[in-house]
């Protein structure tokens, strides 16, 4: 009886993160890591929590306890870095990071004596690695992205440098973080566990956090280490040098975290290897341009392209060998053009522009009307939202286009949803009459 409490707990606890737009499909392995992670009795309680930000208070009352109680359990579930906590206008919240970029990641941006980090790797690389639901379901079951590709600034020319944009560079994100963390690169460092060392032997150290992320992770548990601007942009230059991808939250704002991956380690880098064409993360604004005079046909693109959108193919009559690239697959990071050492590599401008969310919630919203969640979102059985959440929400979905206004009044069943939108297009077309 207390093997099936226990498996009920963690059970329980799955469900609740399937709330999360980002699903957890469920596993013998999924199991096994919640249970690496969660004691039964933080499996219990999680699962009781909201999935939207939630202040002491309301933790105490769903847990019918104590604030004192409360407080010292979610102090404790900070330090596992299970939660992450931030402050609004001097009231403390608490909010469950979803499993990726979030707890899954935590538990291995440090080294850490308190869990078995090797038995933890290995399951994690049977999740993700090999039975690839998890994966799937991260990276492509919804239009919009987690993460984005930050070009590397230095191979830009000068025409190019003068069009991009500041939300583009990941040196301006770092210029504008309050909290800079730094830690272990989750992904080399579980793969170095697991038995499937970095193939390029990159630096683990250049996990970069912004905000109240950095700030949770570095004052509880020491998941994270506090650095100055100077330090990250070090990070930045360790990590091109070694030419790796700069992949970051999906957000013009405020993102809250920029990886420096790999492509023989990151997640994201082999599902963009195992599933081309299609893209797991949203590509830069730039794509290279090759100049067929200037190739040389070296292969030094070919080897250092992280997702093998690079080839050298037979070119001309004499059949000398130059640099293709493949547009569906590239992700328009620069690593190719920063190793041209002739130059034949110049980073331009897309086409069609690559459209970025604002800010977390647009991007939350976003996704869980693409993937019919959006009744979670806004509706959590354990916390139901307060007018401000439920305003937030709303006002991101009177700024999304028409059609996936509808599709969110269709998902949310709600009376007062489609007021608000018909009210919003009625107001538009008094504002182009006025006009």
């Amino acid at each position: 009886m207390g093997h099936i409490t226990s498996k009920d707990a963690y059970h329980n606890l799955e469900q609740r993160l399937n709330w999360f737009t980002q699903g957890v499909p469920p596993s013998e392995t999924l199991y096994k890591i919640l249970q690496v992670l969660f004691t039964e009795k933080e499996a219990k309680i999680m699962a009781m929590l909201p999935v939207r930000p939630f202040t002491l208070k309301r933790a105490a009352r769903i847990w019918n306890t104590s604030e004192a109680k409360a407080e010292r359990v979610l102090d404790h579930l900070c330090e596992k870095a299970l939660l992450v906590d931030s402050f609004h206008n001097g009231v403390r919240k608490f909010v469950i990071p979803p499993p990726m970029a979030g707890f899954f990641e935590f538990a291995l941006m440090r080294t850490r004596g308190d869990i078995d980090q090797k038995y933890l790797s290995e399951l994690y690389y049977q999740y993700m690695n090999v039975e690839e639901d998890f994966v799937k379901d991260l990276f492509y079951a919804t239009e919009t992205k987690l993460g984005r590709v930050f070009v590397q600034e230095p191979v830009l020319g000068n025409e190019s440098m003068n069009h991009i944009l500041d939300y583009e560079r990941a040196s301006h994100i770092v210029k504008e973080a309050d909290y800079i963390g730094l830690g272990l690169c989750y992904c080399r460092h579980k793969m170095a566990h697991a038995g499937h060392p970095c193939e390029i032997n990159a630096p683990l150290d250049v996990c970069l956090t912004f905000g109240n992320v950095a700030r949770s992770l570095a004052e509880h548990g020491g998941h994270a280490r506090l650095i100055s601007k100077e330090e990250a942009m070090d990070a930045l230059e360790r990590s091109y040098e070694s030419n790796l991808v700069q992949i970051g939250e999906n957000v013009r704002e405020s993102p809250a975290f920029i990886c420096n991956c790999c492509g023989c380690c990151c997640e994201a880098l082999q599902a963009a290897r195992r599933f081309a064409p299609m893209q797991p993360v949203a590509t830069t604004n730039y794509i290279p341009h090759i100049s067929e005079e200037k190739c040389v046909g070296c292969g030094k693109c070919e080897k250092v392209c992280p997702v093998l959108a690079m080839k050298l193919e037979k070119k001309g009559e004499e059949g000398c060998k130059r640099a293709v690239l493949d547009p569906e697959i590239c992700l328009g990071c620069g690593v190719c053009a920063r190793n041209c050492a002739v130059g034949a590599i110049q980073m331009e401008r897309r086409p069609v522009q690559i459209i970025t969310p604002v800010n977390s919630t647009h991007r939350f919203v976003l996704q869980a009307i693409e993937k019919g969640t959006l009744q979670n979102l806004v509706f959590d059985n354990e916390a139901f939202a307060d007018h401000r959440a439920l305003a937030a929400v709303f006002g991101t979905i009177l700024k999304l286009p028409p059609v996936k206004q509808a599709l969110a009044s269709r998902q949310f069943k709600s009376i007062y949803l489609d007021r608000l939108i018909a009210a919003n297009i009625e107001k538009k077309k008094k504002e182009n009459i006025k006009r």
